[in-house]
């Protein structure tokens, strides 16, 4: 598998989108040409492995244009979940919103992983009456009574995103991870807070449950405020939703995938009412450990 790995970082001055090719498990490696920095939400913990009796971890919650810097808007906390290594719901405590960042603690009462997430699942149409085109972002069960008789050219969609984070006290375990069958998710082969440098990791990803074949998966590493040109890696799944990473260096690494994948050129599906559109986005962020 080592000649087939996806290696980070390159040298500056080849930091642009990296053209590879793999054949394990399916992996196949796509190119693209470097594109500006665009804006990513994400979660940061103050630490990703934790010992010690009842430990707390803080976590910030942004969005930006370089990774893990406040400097575009907070990430708003009203979908924040918190699932214990029990599978059940934890509670977050001193939850703040500033200027450019959220941020809230977790106090770590059990042992194992916990699932640490900012979930939005909400409804945008837009729609035509006479020729004033009008745009509702709202709740599924508001929908109906929100498009108004007469309307036209309606277009429906659901959008799903979750935002999440992995922190384990102690013996990591996998209850939390457990796939809620909604949205894009990364279910654990390697377990997100097991990821050393030098070592190789597998990722799968599911939609609505079932595994994500031939998904685009976009990984970027810290430390991009001051490149010229983005360190990132894109890779697609392969027909069980899995891809494998080996990680040269250690640090933050911030993965991303988006639902469904339109090829370029391609015209936007419509939705209706009762058979809107689905979209769902996903991203994550997980430390990998020096050796």
């Amino acid at each position: 598998m080592k000649n087939n790995a996806v290696s980070f970082p390159l040298p500056a001055f080849l930091r642009s989108r990296t053209v590879l090719a793999a054949s394990v498990i399916g992996l196949t490696l796509t190119t693209a040409m470097p594109q500006a920095h665009a804006h990513r939400a994400w979660l940061v913990p103050s630490a990703t492995v934790m010992s010690g009796e009842q430990p707390w971890v803080t976590v910030d919650a942004a969005v930006s244009n370089d990774l893990f810097y406040f400097e575009h808007q907070p990430l708003r906390l009203d979908g924040l979940q918190v699932t214990a290594p029990d599978g059940k719901t934890a509670d977050a405590q001193n939850a703040s919103t500033g200027r450019y960042r959220s941020t809230f603690d977790v106090k770590l009462d059990q042992t194992g992983t916990y699932r640490i997430a900012v979930v939005s699942d909400g409804m945008i149409a837009s729609y035509k009456l006479g020729k004033e085109t009008k745009r509702w972002r709202g709740q599924a069960k508001d929908l109906k009574q929100a498009i108004p008789d007469g309307a036209t050219d309606v277009n429906v969609s659901r959008n799903y995103r979750r935002i999440e984070t992995f922190v384990t006290a102690g013996k990591p375990n996998t209850t939390a991870l457990a796939a809620t069958g909604v949205g894009i998710e990364m279910v654990p082969v390697t377990h997100p807070n097991d990821l050393f440098q030098g070592e190789e990791a597998t990722f799968k990803f599911v939609v609505d449950g079932k595994p994500a074949a031939g998904m685009e998966v976009e990984i970027v590493q810290e430390g991009i405020r001051y490149q010229d040109k983005l360190n990132e890696t894109i890779v697609k799944t392969d027909a069980n939703g899995q891809f494998k990473v080996t990680w040269s260096q250690p640090g933050k690494y911030w993965i991303s995938a988006d639902w469904p994948q339109r090829a370029e050129g391609a015209p936007a599906p419509v939705g209706t009412i009762d058979k809107p559109v689905q979209r769902a986005g996903y991203a994550a962020t997980v430390e990998v450990l020096p050796q």
